[in-house]
């Protein structure tokens, strides 16, 4: 069987099919266990502490632009990684990844550029990671443990340098642990969305925005959703795979799997998205986004529960800490990429072992900055993480479409003007943002 992907895995995961054999094209397109595990994994790739952040702007602006943004989201989660997976497997090169596909199509100098943006996908979410898990363990410090705070310097360098020991020690014994993180965490999360069901209220239905309101509250989410429903670090790798054990049947082995991993994320992380939503006041989703937390530590402040008090701290944790080792690994990994590969002064002065203590040093030093100054998180996911992540997975695949020979049979369908609009409007929120601020 391949080996299993998950969020954390997917930046050095090794696939090792067994069935069919290397060559051989796969007629069938049956439902497999297979399937399933791919199907898992891309939804452990999406479900990380993004959507811990979700709940705060999705429902910020009341009931009815949040089921809005949920008849959108799921087509657009769909459309875009469909686009993205086609446009690897429509590689002519045996086992290429997105990169080299960039080059193929693109050339050189796009290839670069491509790394670059990947670098960038993925870097601000590991600085969004070093102030969340700051804000997180001072929060339980204080409320649930009854402490006073730690400074924030010493406090945030200690959990820095303690997570990043994690994985300078051993990576693959820190991605066997990670992955059976991830479906214990889902399972904690849905049984969240079950308790909070008693306490849900009519507050978020009876917020009716004006239209313009309503428009610009579903502009400017966009980014978060698209964020919080990303998987599009394990699509490379899975379009790789899915070549190599179907052939020319990739393609639609890779949709099947894909609708239903959409399926899969939209039912779950809206369930948990309503549920707090309902169970909050318009006015302590102001305050929780306000207060830079994940929605489960600002829960439990303010919850009577017990079971709320500890749990949810605890669950945003190594939800936190299991997306900050993925991310991680892929930030490293691009900057290594690029500094080896683009920049030559590096390659000729710098041993293999001086770039990889030069890159830790980078990362510790800006992503402890960037917890000391402890930036608003839902701010720099709608100014960063979203609209880079956009240009990658909505924008790039569709521009393919109407550029690269190998894509031509894709053409003229609305689901890319669909893709081609969600995109753009990830990518222009921080501009609304920024008029109405």
């Amino acid at each position: 069987m391949q080996q299993e992907i998950t969020g954390t895995q997917v930046q050095d995961a090794v696939l090792t099919p067994t069935t069919p054999g290397k060559g051989q094209v796969s007629g069938s397109l049956a439902w497999t266990a297979q399937d399933t595990t791919w199907m898992l994994s891309l939804f452990g790739t999406a479900v990380g502490a993004g959507i811990l952040f979700l709940p705060m702007n999705a429902g910020l602006g009341g009931f009815w632009p949040l089921l809005l943004l949920t008849i959108l989201i799921g087509p657009m989660t769909y459309l875009s990684h469909r686009g993205l997976s086609r446009f690897v497997c429509a590689s002519k090169i045996e086992g290429s990844d997105i990169t080299q596909v960039v080059e193929e199509y693109f050339g050189v100098g796009a290839g670069r550029a491509i790394t670059w943006l990947y670098f960038l996908a993925i870097y601000p979410i590991v600085l969004i990671y070093g102030v969340s898990i700051t804000n997180t363990v001072d929060s339980f410090m204080v409320h649930q443990l009854g402490m006073a705070s730690l400074p924030r310097w010493l406090l945030s360098g200690a959990l820095i340098a303690g997570m990043m020991a994690v994985m300078v020690a051993g990576e693959r014994l820190m991605l066997k642990v990670t992955q059976f993180l991830v479906y214990p965490l889902v399972g904690i999360l849905l049984f969240m969305s079950l308790y909070l069901i008693p306490d849900w209220k009519l507050d978020a239905l009876m917020q009716v925005p004006s239209a313009g309101e309503f428009l610009g509250i579903v502009w400017v989410t966009i980014p978060v959703l698209i964020f919080s429903f990303n998987h599009s670090p394990a699509i490379s790798q899975f379009a790789v795979s899915l070549k190599r054990e179907h052939g020319a049947n990739a393609a639609k082995k890779a949709d099947m799997i894909l609708r239903n991993t959409a399926m899969m994320l939209l039912g779950f992380v809206m369930l948990f998205v309503f549920s707090c939503v309902l169970a909050m006041s318009p006015a302590q989703l102001a305050q929780a986004k306000a207060s830079n937390l994940p929605i489960l530590s600002y829960l439990a402040n303010i919850h009577d529960s017990a079971f709320i008090s500890y749990v949810g701290p605890v669950v945003a944790f190594v939800a936190i800490v299991s997306s900050f080792f993925g991310h991680y690994l892929g930030a490293t990994e691009g900057l290594k990429g690029i500094a080896s590969k683009q920049l030559p002064f590096v390659r000729e002065r710098c041993s293999d072992k001086g770039l990889n203590r030069g890159i830790q040093l980078f990362m510790f030093l800006t992503v402890w900055g960037a917890a000391i100054a402890n930036p608003s998180i839902l701010t720099m996911i709608e100014a960063l993480g979203g609209p880079v992540i956009a240009a990658i997975l909505y924008l790039m695949p569709m521009y393919a479409v109407y550029k690269v020979p190998a894509l031509k049979a894709y053409r003229g369908r609305l689901s890319n003007i669909f893709v081609i609009v969600a995109g753009l409007m990830s990518m222009t929120a921080i501009f609304y943002s920024f008029f109405q601020g």
